[in-house]
């Protein structure tokens, strides 16, 4: 049985296996491998640390999300279709991992999240 994100630890399982599938995808893997080159061992961390936050209200996530996706976009044309299929990636690694409130609502904050990171980087 499914449990609900209940912390730190289920966030990081969440952003582990997420990012484990999105290295070997098809459709946006490139970006991140190839265009962006992202160390994973600083990546992940911050991830860990925003997806936190956005759950769980910690503020302890110190970034600048927007700067480098339109940074990213600058080096290789984002599409609409690529963060479409982020959240369709995303949406079904919670699906996988968890169900309940928490999982609806990080589901809900990635559709947002992405919306604007998408309608700010492609203008």
């Amino acid at each position: 049985m499914k449990t609900d994100i209940r912390n730190r630890k289920d966030i990081e399982k969440l952003v582990n296996t997420f990012y484990d599938i999105v290295k070997t995808d098809t459709i946006i893997g490139y970006l991140f491998n190839d265009v962006a080159q992202v160390n994973w061992q600083l990546h992940l961390p911050k991830m860990y640390a925003f997806w936190e936050n956005i759950l769980f209200c910690t503020a302890n996530y110190n970034g600048s999300p927007m700067a480098v996706h339109k940074e990213l976009h600058q080096k290789s044309t984002m599409t609409q279709e690529h963060f479409k299929h982020w959240n369709v990636l995303f949406n079904k690694t919670v699906d996988h991992l968890f169900e309940g409130p928490k999982a609806e609502e990080i589901k809900n904050r990635a559709m947002n999240i992405s919306a604007v990171m998408m309608h700010k980087t492609l203008i």
